[in-house]
């Protein structure tokens, strides 16, 4: 059984290295030049922090209703489910895709269905 030339099997990998480094130098030179070439002319209203147009009052902290995050969690649910359904449903009538796929979109969809029912008896889609 031969050995395996450690250099030629190490020298593959240099270009890789080579390419971050050059990827990280095209970064740090595109934030230089951004530094060096930006005009800087803070303000006391340049300096505030903005949000929507109103002036900040009061103190920066704030504290958020964990329902928000569950809405935000059933929206990345349903918005995966969308990326699944709509490529599958170009390619269904495609040859080879049959009742398997058929059935397997309807599992698929029967654990949405089931999240959703969840969500539904916890009151989560109840506003108010």
């Amino acid at each position: 059984m031969a050995q395996p030339d450690n250099a030629s099997y190490y020298a593959t990998y240099t270009t890789v290295l080579t390419v971050i480094l050059v990827g990280v130098a095209f970064a740090a030179a595109a934030f230089g030049a951004n530094r060096l070439l930006r005009p800087t002319r803070p303000t006391r209203e340049k300096l505030l922090t903005y949000e929507s147009g109103v002036d900040p009052v009061g103190e920066g902290w704030a504290q958020t209703h964990v329902r928000y995050y569950v809405f935000a969690y059933l929206y990345v649910v349903f918005a995966v489910d969308a990326i699944y359904l709509f490529p599958w449903a170009t390619v269904f009538a495609a040859p080879g895709f049959g009742w398997v796929t058929l059935v397997e979109m309807f599992v698929f969809l029967g654990f949405i269905a089931v999240g959703l029912l969840y969500a539904w008896r916890k009151g989560v889609l109840t506003w108010t």
